[in-house]
């Protein structure tokens, strides 16, 4: 039977891949290419509990995706089963608001919204180039990371700016990280029903984090703006500042602007603050060995988030549910309590002892007895909601 979608996630020098059957529900093989464009890149299969690596000789996007395509030639039943193809595109801009079939307008659609994604929306494009070359009749699916915040009210998503900047140039909050929002919104509301006509909070915090108010299964508020950079501190990225400090960074170190941008980008946030890492395992370990830049980064980084779940929360009517996911959200019991510790203002408190002993990857409400809000650890799944997409927009 042909249920099977092949969902790829092409980055600018990596390509993450997983095939899903089952209607999503189970995940036969999943990998990722790492360290695209250069002599060392590899691609690694992950089938069956067992590992297997190969290295790609020219490094390429598209020696990536034939990879797969030898792979599956070796699992002909797999192959046999795939359906099509679901790509997720980082930003679809004003001109996508759902998942679509791709066809040369939508690729058209995709390269015109790359001036507010210059590493991603090229590397999508490529990566769906490839796969059409190499899956000829497999239909193809974009699935946007914005799509699903293009609900936003204007006074949320315009900027205080000159309006011709809006309407000339499409300058505005898009948000990020709307699939998962997505995902989150329909599992909580299979679990706790009746929350598809409540107001949610989600922060999805990973290396890139954010928060999200959903106010009856719609995106009615986010942190993250044009780009990723605004909102929260995330691993290496600044979030949101003054923006003087461009020109005050580029004056004092003496560089162009692009090049104070990236230092928010690349060089900030967990990393920067803690000088250590942007990974919040090793800040944790550090923190635990009496580390007080990694302490810092970690307390900066729990203040900001209940900043901007509070600041989201301004437009839900009532804040009945707060869920944690991405890898830090649903891992992280230090960053959970101290987050939430912040919100005490907003009646928000979890149970220490049912949030310390949280077991990995699994749904889990750590809510304390006396807290007017519902608290879950939510595992995301981005691969999923892709799936589905593709499989809905196959078969109409």
């Amino acid at each position: 039977m042909k249920d099977s979608i092949l969902v790829i996630n092409c980055g600018s020098s990596s390509l993450k891949f997983a095939i899903l059957a089952n209607a999503g529900q189970e995940t036969l093989v999943e990998g990722i290419a790492d360290r695209l464009g250069t002599d060392e890149s590899s691609i690694t299969f992950k089938f069956k509990g067992q590992k297997s690596e190969v290295s790609l000789e020219d490094g390429s996007h598209k020696n990536a995706v034939n990879q797969i395509k030898i792979w599956l030639s070796s699992h002909p039943i797999i192959e046999r089963s795939l359906a099509g193809i679901g790509h997720r595109v980082v930003h679809g801009g004003e001109t996508f608001s759902k998942s679509v079939l791709i066809d040369q307008d939508v690729i058209a659609g995709i390269k015109q919204c790359s001036q507010f994604a210059p590493l991603h929306n090229p590397a999508h494009v490529k990566g769906i180039e490839v796969a059409f070359e190499l899956f000829p009749g497999l239909p193809q699916v974009a699935v946007f990371d914005t799509a699903f915040h293009q609900t936003l009210a204007p006074e949320q998503y315009l900027y205080p700016i000159p309006m011709h900047f809006y309407r000339e140039h499409h300058f505005r909050k898009y948000g990020f990280h709307g699939t998962s929002y997505r995902y989150i919104s329909q599992r909580l509301a299979h679990i706790a029903k009746g929350s598809d006509q409540q107001g949610v909070l989600v922060a999805h915090l990973g290396n890139g984090a954010s928060t999200c108010a959903i106010n009856q299964g719609k995106s009615s508020d986010t942190s993250m703006g044009i780009t990723p950079l605004e909102g929260l501190m995330m691993g290496t990225r600044s979030g949101s500042l003054d923006p003087s400090l461009l020109s005050f960074i580029s004056q004092a170190e003496n560089i162009s602007f692009e090049s104070a941008l990236d230092i928010l980008n690349k060089q900030s946030g967990l990393l920067g603050v803690s000088e250590i890492s942007n990974d919040c395992r090793t800040l944790e370990e550090a923190m635990e060995s009496g580390d007080q830049r990694a302490k810092l980064a970690l307390d900066m980084f729990a203040a900001r988030t209940a900043k901007h779940l509070a600041s989201v929360a301004t437009t839900l009517i009532s804040i009945d549910h707060l869920v944690f996911t991405g890898g830090i959200g649903e891992n992280s019991s230090y960053l959970r309590q101290a987050i939430c510790n912040h919100l005490k203002a907003l009646n928000i408190r979890i149970d220490s002892e049912v949030n310390d002993n949280a077991p990995r990857g699994e749904t889990l409400n750590i809510s304390a007895k006396d807290s007017h809000t519902n608290v879950w650890i939510i595992p995301t799944n981005e691969e999923l909601m892709i799936a589905l997409d593709t499989i809905s927009l196959i078969q109409h």
